[in-house]
């Protein structure tokens, strides 16, 4: 597998407090990596290292196969777009073009049609949305054509709508322009809706990455059943295959039964048992996360 982007035990300390602790982070080309971690557990200080905004403690980042270089192919939008609210859109993005040498006709116009502010470029962004800024920031960030995509939080604080506009247009990214990027997020549903890998940082260590197809075989689905005897519903089970566990007072759990729920229900409402409910609870993202980081913050 081909890595666009790799770090090797990349650490950043500042004083007493370790920020990052020896990250070793794989983004396989042409895919949406989604970067995942609480508050303060050194999510923001990888990507400003990875974007040569804030120099490694230690560790080596490499870029295109190029070790500690390779800066200028990354585009980046971290913490804030940057934005200068007294100029339009328009004007915002052929500054950006002045400065990274880019062909301001070449570049402005195609790339508002992009993220799609085309018919508000002459707006000044004081006059956008939350969403039209994130988009007008990831404008600013694909100036200069870099081959990967590095965004901090870019849909937080966004409405449902501005949150489908952004995941759209980052998927369009991927498949017409063929970029890599690195994303983080707290809306881990969002997320998991885009990313292809995921890697989840915890107290400045990476705790695992897995992909999303690996992820999803390995989260389980449960059969919840409601009924009006516990002990009988776990006895029936007991001399099959499942494994049933009590969970509240008139509550079954069947793990990784999903696709054999008609079959339970049948045999448990066969056998006499009353069956009040039955649904199935899939494990989601957010499960995993937490199972692996220890359980909700305190």
């Amino acid at each position: 597998m081909e890595y666009v982007l790799e770090t090797e035990k990349l650490t950043k300390q500042y004083g007493a407090q370790l920020a990052a602790d020896s990250i070793s982070l794989h983004i396989p080309r042409g895919t949406i990596y989604g970067f995942i971690g609480r508050n303060g557990a050194g999510k923001t200080t990888c990507m400003k290292m990875i974007c040569g905004l804030t120099h490694p403690t230690s560790g080596t980042i490499r870029i295109l196969g190029l070790q500690n270089s390779g800066y200028d192919r990354i585009g980046s939008l971290i913490e804030d777009p940057g934005l200068y609210y007294n100029m339009t859109a328009a004007q915002n993005l052929r500054c950006r073009c002045i400065l990274t040498g880019s062909d301001p006709k070449k570049t402005v116009m195609p790339l508002l049609e992009t993220v799609g502010l085309a018919n508000a470029a002459n707006k000044n962004p004081s006059d956008y949305s939350l969403g039209m800024r994130q988009r007008l920031g990831i404008a600013l960030a694909l100036v200069g054509d870099p081959e990967i995509l590095v965004l901090d939080e870019p849909i937080n604080g966004l409405d449902p709508q501005g949150i489908v506009q952004v995941r759209d247009m980052l998927r369009s990214l991927v498949q017409e322009r063929n970029l890599t990027i690195m994303i983080s997020s707290h809306i881990l549903g969002e997320l998991e809706k885009l990313a292809d890998v995921f890697g989840i940082i915890h107290k400045g260590r990476l705790m695992k990455e897995i992909p999303a197809a690996e992820l999803s075989a390995s989260t389980s689905n449960t059969l919840e059943i409601r009924t009006d005897d516990t002990a009988k519903v776990c006895s029936m089970l007991a001399e099959t295959a499942f494994s049933a566990s009590v969970t509240g007072a008139d509550t079954v759990q069947i793990r990784n039964a999903a696709d054999r729920s008609i079959e339970i229900n049948r045999m448990l409402i066969q056998g006499g048992c009353g069956i009040i409910e039955s649904r199935i609870i899939r494990s989601e993202l957010e499960d995993y996360y937490l199972e692996l980081t220890g359980g909700a913050e305190k």
